[in-house]
């Protein structure tokens, strides 16, 4: 391929292409290639901003796209290659919502397959992208999703019934909750007590969270707390849950702090120096060296954090009754933060909620035995699916007739309207709170 074909291709359209393949061949994750990717091609600045939107915004709408597209091509979209189908959505997501005009997202798309693909691949996309273009988006949603949630938000079916579900008596929100899904998440900091404070932090202070700020704008690494480890990056919904299992009162001694999921880190880092306010000290526990490594670098710039083991965290390698506070951010199906992990709706399935909901309750089994009479248990998920959240807390107290739910959300006075699916635990909701939703179970050992 001649130098000249691919100085034609426009770099931030290139970038967005490059990391949709990813997503699909490598299971990458959006957020997690989009700073390597822009990096490779020098984007910065406005040109960052519209590759990752463009990405971003592109997956999140798929479902959409793949409607609207399956309407202007005369065979099933499986057969379409798929290097012309991420360029089609691309194309689809520019001039449906983005304020791209018609021929640049035309133009630029057909040259993206022709430099990436071929000639014919070119030519099939133009006929294609001028179809999808002559109709806005609320014309195309009345015709092929007139009544489909699920497509109209974009968002696969069995998700959208185990949303509805979760909001049980207040499913009437289903589609705010599903746009919210959609809209690009806002960077939130949160500043390490102890380490910052939240003045030093430039953007909006959170609305729940005393130690959190909303970026107004800018590269996070730019700011100075951050690159010195004394604050980080986190959705305010998750220093909700550190905070909460903090301030929960417990009897006696307080020393001995464990997080037994703790990686990548965010959520320990918070509590390491919650922790070193206390007196106490934080064990991280996690399963994965690479993993264990991030929350040690994320946590060591407070001194509350005792060191990161790495173990399965279903056989901890801790004695019975020995901790005082447990944090247990159970993996789980990620449903909850769906605007921060747009590919996750379309890589989870039905049945990943029955393996995960196994090793939850296996996890939380394994907290119950390390956690002492009087002390805090925090069980959290970022997934409002029932079966991960008030199901495995069910199972667990019947059980666990030593175990108690408490009110969690005396906890947290600040946060209205937060009701969870089983009396006193919490659930926050993108659409209401504006963070990703977490649910909440405060657990006390009797």
């Amino acid at each position: 391929m001649s130098r000249q074909k691919r100085r034609a291709v426009d770099p931030a359209r290139l970038a967005a292409f490059e990391v949709l393949k990813a997503v699909r061949v490598d299971d990458g994750y959006t957020n997690l290639l989009l700073p390597a990717v822009l990096a490779r091609h020098g984007l910065t600045g406005r040109d960052a901003a519209f590759t990752t939107e463009l990405a971003s915004g592109t997956i999140r709408r798929q479902g959409t796209y793949d409607a609207v597209l399956a309407a202007c091509i005369d065979r099933p979209l499986r057969k379409v290659e798929a290097k012309v189908l991420d360029a089609l959505r691309l194309g689809a997501h520019q001039l449906l919502a983005m304020r791209v005009p018609t021929h640049a997202a035309i133009d630029t798309t057909v040259t993206l397959v022709r430099n990436q693909v071929n000639q014919g691949a070119a030519g099939f996309s133009n006929a294609v992208l001028r179809k999808v273009a002559a109709r806005d988006l609320e014309a195309w949603l009345a015709d092929v999703a007139p009544d489909d949630l699920a497509v109209a938000h974009s968002h696969p079916a069995w998700v959208v019934d185990e949303l509805r579900r979760a909001l049980g008596d207040r499913a009437g929100e289903l589609p705010a909750l599903l746009a919210a899904d959609n809209d690009p998440p806002r960077v939130t900091l949160v500043a390490r007590p102890g380490l910052a404070a939240r003045e030093e932090l430039p953007g909006t202070p959170t609305r729940y969270s005393p130690y959190g700020v909303v970026l107004d704008g800018g590269d996070p690494a730019g700011v100075a707390a951050v690159a010195e480890g004394r604050a980080g990056v986190q959705d305010e919904g998750s220093q909700l849950v550190a905070l909460a299992l903090a301030s929960s009162p417990v009897e006696g001694r307080d020393e001995r702090w464990i997080d037994l999921c703790a990686g990548p880190g965010g959520k320990a880092s918070l509590l390491a120096a919650l922790a070193a306010e206390h007196g106490a000290r934080l064990t991280g526990v996690e399963l994965h060296h690479h993993r264990a490594r991030l929350v040690a670098r994320a946590a060591a710039a407070g001194g509350g954090l005792a060191g990161v083991v790495r173990a399965d965290a279903t056989r901890a390698p801790f004695a019975d009754a020995s901790a005082d506070r447990i944090l247990l951010d159970a993996p789980c199906t990620g449903l909850g933060a769906l605007r921060r992990r747009p590919e996750a709706r379309w890589r989870r399935r039905p049945a990943d909620v029955i393996a995960l909901v196994g090793l939850q309750r296996a996890l939380l089994a394994e907290a119950v035995r390390v956690l002492r009479p009087g002390g805090a248990l925090l069980y959290a998920t970022c997934s409002p699916v029932l079966a991960e959240t008030a199901d495995v807390v069910t199972a667990t107290l019947a059980e666990h007739p030593d175990v108690r739910l408490e009110d969690v959300a005396g906890h947290l006075p600040a946060v209205p309207d937060a009701e969870g699916p089983l009396p006193g635990t919490v659930q926050l909701w993108p659409h209401r709170h504006g963070t990703d939703a977490m649910f909440l179970a405060l657990l006390r050992k009797a």
